[in-house]
């Protein structure tokens, strides 16, 4: 391992423990294994400098523990689910057979990027396209918004540890896109059907939305499909286009012929 590989993960320790909750056995119920082992928080200038009857230094002032991001959006670790069922949710999203299919980098090369652009991947999961949207915009960046804790801790931990700088996470609310108005891409994979209450929340996300943005949306087409959700809450084609308009956006492009077993369409936000 290279010596970058090696502060990259120090800092990803660090990053862990300053996520981590000060009560130890509370983390290790949830979290477990070495996430529990970095449960405690380092001592404050506050909190007495000494560790098993010695004297232990108070941090530099020039030199501040790392404060993260997480943590600062209301990351409680001790309510995150086991290690072992996330990473099985991970393993499925990322297994090597649904590029066959999914085709991420032909999806990605369709959006005619300048590489520029501030991209909100809404529902990223695991950062399936996080992370190639990423590559696609060198001199932009991603928010990577989930409404599952787990998800974005995951693509927090992976931006840091592989150096991906240009990868931001957000938690998401089921009610809000919580779209920052200087994004100029919202992409949403496999997302749209699982919203409650489309209208309201589709409303939302063209009012965040600045004149100009870009709304990629990719849905599972109807009728019987090796890959998928159950038929009954899959959206057509017509109820996705009625759906998005009645928003607010314009229907822009589709891309009928590259997805085998799903509907790609772009919209637009014209005023």
């Amino acid at each position: 391992m290279s010596t970058a590989r090696h502060l990259l993960a120090l800092a990803c320790v660090l990053v862990t423990v300053a996520c981590s909750s000060r009560t130890r056995n509370s983390a290790a119920s949830h979290v477990g294994g070495a996430h529990a082992a970095a449960a405690t928080a380092a001592p404050t200038t506050d909190e007495a400098a000494v560790s098993n009857g010695q004297m232990v230094a108070a941090h530099d002032p020039s030199h501040p523990p790392i404060d993260c991001p997480l943590r600062k959006q209301g990351l409680d670790s001790a309510q995150l689910r086991p290690f072992k069922d996330t990473a099985r949710y991970i393993a499925f999203l990322e297994r090597p057979d649904r590029a066959a299919w999914q085709k991420p980098d032909a999806v990605v090369a369709a959006l005619g990027l300048t590489g520029k652009e501030i991209i909100v991947d809404i529902g990223a999961g695991s950062g399936y396209f996080s992370f190639r949207l990423a590559r696609a915009v060198p001199q932009g960046k991603v928010i990577a918004l989930d409404v599952e804790p787990e998800m974005i801790r995951h693509v927090h931990h992976k931006a840091m540890t592989e150096g991906v700088r240009n990868v931001q996470v957000a938690f998401a609310k089921p009610d809000d896109p919580g779209v920052p108005l200087e994004a100029d891409l919202v992409f949403m994979c496999d997302v749209l059907h699982h919203i409650q209450d489309r209208p309201a929340w589709l409303a939302k996300l063209a009012k965040e939305m600045h004149t100009g943005a870009r709304l990629a949306l990719v849905e599972f087409k109807q009728g019987e499909l090796p890959e998928g959700p159950p038929e009954a809450v899959k959206l057509s084609r017509a109820q996705l286009v009625t759906l998005v308009t009645g928003a607010g956006l314009a229907l822009d492009s589709e891309k009928p012929d590259l997805l085998p077993y799903q509907t790609f369409l772009v919209f637009r936000k014209a005023r």
